[in-house]
């Protein structure tokens, strides 16, 4: 198998899962339109993308297959993240004054956005079925000479996915400088948030009923 065919395996699949609506993508999109530490953002998401990929191809997805209590950790675990999070961005969309700071240009510190942004990222069983599993086994399965390249392209789909993501977000700015259409966006924040987690609260809780 050529490095070409590969790499374009890896960038096929990548783009495939990662172009969706969800928690992460929502985050980076909402970073990008306030302009608030966007390359960091872009930079922690496509790297951790990289290296879940890459360890998923090196044999991870199998050792979690293996350890049902940690998908359930991680369930909950993100579970009750994304309800913090909806529930916040609910507030901001249903509370005027709460978007005073959000026209006016305020930056939270790159700390705890890079904190949000691990958060959106590892708390998510979504990810370990998607990058780790599904994916470290299709590239798992491939000769061991194109595994580095199917790596390399999963890497670069999402390099480019979240690049546009959170850099073409500023395409948005001029809807964005209406406060109702910040209100918009954060119910749709909240309510992807709250069913995401009412999902992830389901699929953990359905066993023990």
């Amino acid at each position: 198998m050529s490095y070409f065919s590969g790499f374009s395996s890896g960038f096929g699949l990548a783009a495939a899962l990662i172009v969706a609506i969800g928690a992460q993508n929502m985050f980076v999109l909402r970073q990008g339109l306030r302009r608030e530490h966007v390359a960091p953002v872009v930079l922690f998401c496509a790297a951790a993308d990289l290296m879940l990929v890459a360890a998923g191809v090196a044999g991870s997805g199998t050792v979690l297959r293996t350890m049902p209590r940690l998908a359930l950790v991680l369930t909950l675990g993100g579970a009750a993240f994304l309800l913090w999070y909806g529930m916040g961005a609910l507030r901001r969309a249903v509370t005027p004054g709460t978007l005073v700071a959000e026209t006016a240009g305020g930056t939270s510190p790159l700390g705890a956005i890079l904190m949000r942004a691990a958060a959106f990222t590892f708390l998510n069983p979504h990810v370990y079925l998607d990058t780790v599993m599904l994916m470290g086994a299709v590239g798992g399965a491939l000769p061991g000479g194109a595994r580095p390249a199917f790596v390399a392209g999963a890497g670069t789909a999402s390099a480019v996915w979240f690049t546009a993501l959170g850099f073409g977000a500023r395409i948005l700015r001029p809807v964005f400088a209406r406060p109702v259409a910040w209100r918009i966006l954060d119910g749709l924040v909240a309510a992807v948030m709250l069913v995401l987690a009412c999902l992830l609260l389901a699929r953990a809780l359905g066993p023990l009923a």
